[in-house]
């Protein structure tokens, strides 16, 4: 599809027809909130869990939304509707709004896009290859539209033949730029890094999960030469095992029985069974 409909403030517009103003903070200073959610079959995934993410970061950052949720749901389904995607994800960001001075907040602009999406089953069997990296995130408890220093560390991801980075910070592991990150001890302990991070929608409901003990807590960097598997979650990867942290293999390079679990518990909970082509 190579092109669809999109809103903005409640106006249905074509995606190539989209614009806002060149004086929002959304582009003067990078200043926004957004939340993402993946449609299966026509079925939004945790919608409503991430609708209150959605609201929280906002108030959090001193923007108002312009319609109450029940509102927004009948938007979201309404786009879902209009474009006929029935895998996909949905993106809603909501601006900091026109600013004339390039400062100070003004109405915000809101944004709600769809874009074809699939999981792909083979994803899971690939893994991941991750670096670490020293840094906090701005105001780690709100998704906001800051990628400054995730977009900014490509390169070197790239010639470290890596896929992501992770993140710590004062000698303890938090996240990567849009994933929550797990480990597994040799004790059959799950535990996912519990300050200063994003509480992310799939990580919440993965804590909920059955047959272990999972739970937040301090990750530091030690723990990671000792981790029997380690694995990332985010609403796009579910449950993504991690083979190797800074070319040291987690455990024996393989997805662990523990993360296949937890993945297969995942994806049933999610709906997902992947009728959907694959790349």
């Amino acid at each position: 599809m190579s092109d669809h409909y999109l809103l903005i403030n409640q106006e249905l517009v074509l995606s190539n027809k989209a614009c806002i103003s060149v004086n929002d903070l959304a582009i003067q200073r990078g200043y926004g909130v957004f939340d993402f959610l993946v449609t299966v079959d026509g079925q939004p995934v945790f919608l409503e869990e991430h609708l209150a993410r959605f609201y929280q970061s906002a108030n959090a950052m001193h923007l108002s939304l312009p319609m109450q949720k029940s509102a927004l749901v009948d938007a979201i389904y309404g786009l879902m509707h209009q474009n006929n995607l029935p895998n996909s994800g949905i993106r809603m960001i909501l601006t900091g709004g026109n600013s004339l001075d390039g400062y100070s907040i003004g109405t915000p602009n809101l944004i709600i896009s769809q874009q074809p999406f699939s999981y792909q089953s083979h994803s899971f069997a690939k893994g991941l290859k991750l670096i670490t990296h020293h840094h906090q995130r701005q105001l780690p408890l709100i998704k906001t539209i800051d990628y400054l220093k995730a977009i900014y560390l490509q390169p070197t991801i790239k010639a470290a033949n890596a896929d992501d980075v992770l993140y710590h910070y004062d000698g303890l592991i938090t996240e990567c730029p849009r994933a929550n990150f797990f480990i597994v001890t040799n004790k059959q302990e799950v535990i996912t890094a519990n300050k200063n991070i994003l509480h992310g929608v799939t990580r919440k409901n993965i804590l909920q999960l059955k047959g272990y003990k999972i739970s937040e807590g301090p990750i530091s960097l030690e723990m990671l030469s000792t981790a029997k598997e380690a694995f990332i979650s985010s609403s796009t990867k579910n449950i993504l095992p991690i083979f190797s942290i800074d070319n040291q293999l987690i455990g024996d390079g393989q997805p662990g029985p523990v993360t296949q679990n937890l993945y297969h518990q995942l994806i049933e909970l999610k709906g997902i069974s992947f009728k959907f082509k694959e790349a």
